[in-house]
């Protein structure tokens, strides 16, 4: 596979794997985000304002354990580069990992009655770490492709590239970038559709989709050089 596949396929499973998980959290967990901070931070105003209309302590919780989830990735990434070595595949598995506990402790808690539960709890915080290192690896180890787990940049920069074809540009690697941002954008929709039906489906087990892209992946592993 060359470095331009590589690269496809990292953008298309890791855009995949981030609406997945967000969405089955938000189902699961009575509207959590696991790995949209934005998102979290409106529901806490919301809750904060009527205090009856939503549980809102795993929220809170919610941010340190996303940041948690940034700073060990970024401590495991900076160990892998001070021995020079490659550190893409441990990084994943520290989210594999952390996705792992998040379905675990799911599985306890189910039937889930309230976010307020332990265990519900535990699951919650154990997903915003998952994707607080799924984040942070994308930003250090894979900044040559778009970004995976917020859409709303992706979508920006293909309303710009867009409107410049129409108007004519024709740009060397417009089309390159147009379809760069497409693709994880496409692959997270699809991921939120079908954690939708497979949570309703399955529940917690099926965070095994997740688990599994991230083991293809970790298999895959780094090429040498992308183009």
């Amino acid at each position: 596979m060359t470095g331009q596949q590589c690269a496809r396929v990292q953008g298309i499973s890791l855009g995949f794997l981030a609406g997945y998980v967000d969405t089955l959290g938000f189902l699961a967990l009575f509207g959590l985000f696991t790995a949209h901070v934005t998102g979290n931070f409106i529901l806490i105003g919301a809750a904060l304002a009527d205090p009856g209309s939503m549980p809102v302590l795993l929220k809170f919780l919610a941010f340190p354990a996303f940041i948690a989830g940034v700073a060990a990735a970024r401590l495991l990434v900076a160990a892998y580069e001070a021995r020079k070595a490659k550190a893409l595949r441990p990084a994943l598995l520290l989210e594999l990992a952390l996705l792992a506990a998040f379905m675990g402790a799911g599985l306890v808690a189910t039937p889930v009655a309230s976010a307020g539960e332990a265990w519900a709890m535990a699951s919650g915080l154990l997903g915003a770490a998952a994707m607080g290192a799924h984040s942070a690896t994308s930003r250090l180890l894979l900044g040559h492709l778009a970004p995976t787990s917020m859409m709303t940049g992706n979508v920006t920069q293909m309303v710009i590239d867009g409107v410049d074809w129409l108007r004519g540009g024709r740009e060397a690697g417009l089309r390159a970038r147009l379809a760069k941002f497409a693709w994880p954008l496409l692959a997270f929709a699809a991921g939120c559709v079908i954690a939708a039906f497979g949570f309703h489906g399955f529940g917690f087990v099926a965070l095994v989709v997740p688990l599994l892209i991230l083991v293809v992946l970790i298999v895959l592993g780094e090429p040498d050089v992308y183009v």
